[in-house]
Order: structure tokens, then sequence, then C-alpha cells
């Protein structure tokens, strides 16, 4: 794609900073490679969980016979069977998220390192850019589906309260090493989230930023508003995207632009809806509104409802009317 990306950065941050992201295909440098080489081997797992997510159909009817004869003990058995192996899939969905975490972490602390700025970061390490840029891509999409599935909810409070009632009658339950109650109780607070990925990468984002107290806030939400701020470039530019090579990396471009600015928008102290906040709000909402409405309602809807400061005094009338 290379001279296709090249676009001109947000004037509030680096004027006339001309750098590109290459989205479809950045290599690692001899620097970046080691980083590179850990969140590899946790994003290689992202495209599996998302199957196993999307053909995730629950075991609701198992469950519906099972509470409505209780005293036939074989419904009983058939639902503890139909519910095991699922919440086998939860659980693993629930780890995944956490080595997203750790993932997301170390890009963290490789594009927000000091002597650099953020522009430089992201022109310098493109490959670890476009890393994050798929984690945030893989997150939206995972919360997309969870949030359009009834069923994980209902399997789980169903496993959960079953396995209670054998432990009182002291029934032995196959498949609770699978999960104990500490994880189940992390588990259940997990998918409690209306979108749980998104929750856990800026609480590690917010975390980040306590932890590294010698490294100033703007150094991660720059990195943010610029990412943010190519996005939109990319996306508003006809001829960057008349010229993308894969149809895909639009919806990927925008999904990524709204998990920068539902990051920056926790981890920022004012957020990204005020008058000083360095992302174009109303250049991003437009971006969103411009394309077909049905690929981009979850979107819109993320920002309506997963962001930090959009109801604040400070958030402008029109930015508020707009996401209306």
């Amino acid at each position: 794609m290379g001279n296709l990306l090249k676009v001109l950065t947000c004037t509030d941050l680096e004027q006339g900073t001309n750098f590109f992201l290459d989205f479809e295909n950045a290599q690692p440098t001899e620097s970046e490679k080691e980083i590179y080489n850990q969140v590899n081997v946790v994003l290689k797992d992202a495209e599996g969980i998302l199957e196993d997510l999307q053909s995730y159909r629950g075991a609701g009817h198992e469950i519906r016979e099972a509470i409505q004869h209780p005293a036939d003990e074989k419904l009983q058995e058939k639902a503890w069977g139909a519910v095991v192996p699922l919440v086998g899939k939860l659980k693993k969905f629930y780890e995944f998220s956490q080595r997203l975490e750790a993932a997301l972490r170390g890009l963290l602390g490789a594009l927000t390192s000091t002597p650099y700025s953020p522009t430089q970061h992201l022109e310098r390490e493109q490959a670890l850019a476009k890393q994050f840029a798929e984690i945030l891509h893989f997150t939206l999409r995972f919360d997309e589906l969870k949030m359009t599935n009834p069923a994980i909810q209902n399997d789980f409070s169903y496993y959960r309260r079953t396995l209670s009632r054998m432990r009182i009658n002291n029934v032995p339950a196959e498949g609770e090493n699978e999960v104990n109650n500490e994880l189940a109780n992390r588990m259940s607070l997990f998918y409690a989230e209306a979108t749980p990925m998104l929750k856990t990468l800026s609480d590690a984002t917010t975390k980040f930023v306590s932890e590294n107290k010698n490294l100033p806030i703007e150094n991660t939400t720059d990195c943010l508003s610029t990412m943010a701020s190519v996005c939109r470039v990319m996306l508003e530019t006809p001829e960057y995207r008349s010229r993308f090579t894969n149809e895909e990396t639009v919806s990927f471009c925008l999904r990524v632009m709204v998990g920068v600015i539902i990051l920056y928008d926790h981890v920022h102290p004012v957020g990204a809806f005020a008058k000083t906040s360095k992302i174009d709000m109303k250049g991003c909402i437009k971006v969103l509104k411009d394309q077909p409405p049905n690929s981009v309602e979850g979107l819109l809807n993320a920002l309506r409802y997963t962001t930090k400061h959009l109801n604040d005094e400070t958030t402008s009338k029109q930015i508020k009317s707009m996401l209306q």
C-alpha cells in the first residue's frame, strides 16, 4: 500500500508530519521483532476465537426442558452434558482476553516509550501499530458478536446454579475442575459487561498509564488520537480509499478508529468529546455516517454506549445530536 497511506496527521499533533500506516503489508523491523513475535503468538489465535464465538449456539432448549421437568433426571443430565462443553469455550474466550491484555500492554510500552513522539513511533514501528490495530479490530468484532448472543450469560448462569446445587447435595460434578469458583466469579464479571473485551482493553490501558508514572499520560493518549486521525483521513480521502487493495480494509479502519476513540475516552482525563480533545470527533462521526447504515450501526452504538464522557456537560450539543 506504500504511498497510498501517506497521510497528513491531525494538525494539532505535529503539523506537517507526513507518514503512512500500512495496515495491509507492514513487516517488523529488527527492533520491533521481539514484541512483534510475542504479540503474534496471541493474535494468531484471534480468528479461531471469533469463529468459535460466531458458531456458539447455546443450550437454551436443553436448559428450558430441564427447568420445566425438574424431576426428570435424564433431562437434567442432558442439560448438564450440553452446558459443560460450552462453559469450556467460555473459559477459553475469557483466558484469551487475559492474553490479549498482556499483548496490549507490551505494545503500549513499545509505542509510547521516550524519546520518540507518538507520531514518530507509529511511523517507525508500523508493524506494531498494525498489531495494535488488529487487537482493536478483534475486540470490536468479539463484542459485537457477544452482544447479540444472550445464550452466553444464560448458559453460564445455569452452569453456576447447577454446580452450587450439586455441591449442596454432595454430587461429584464432572467438569468442575474446568472452572473453579474463583475463576467462575471472574468470568461472571467479564460476561456481565455489555462489551467485555473493550472493558478489558480500557482497564489495561488505564492500568498501564497509572503504573508508568514516569511516562506522561499524553504519550499514551496522543498515540491513540494520532491513530484515530490517520484512520479518519484514510477513510475520508477518496484517492486513498479507491486504492485499498482489500475491501475489508475499510471496515478494518472503521473499527480501529472507533476502538481508539473509546480507549482514548476512557484513559484521557477529559475524554474524547471535549473541545480540548485531540480527536476530531465530528469528522470521525461523519465518516461513520457516510458508510452504508447497516454496516456501521454496531460501531455507532459502541460510541453511544461504551464511551465514558459522551453525556458530560462539556460535550457539544452538535456531537450529541450527531449520535442520537
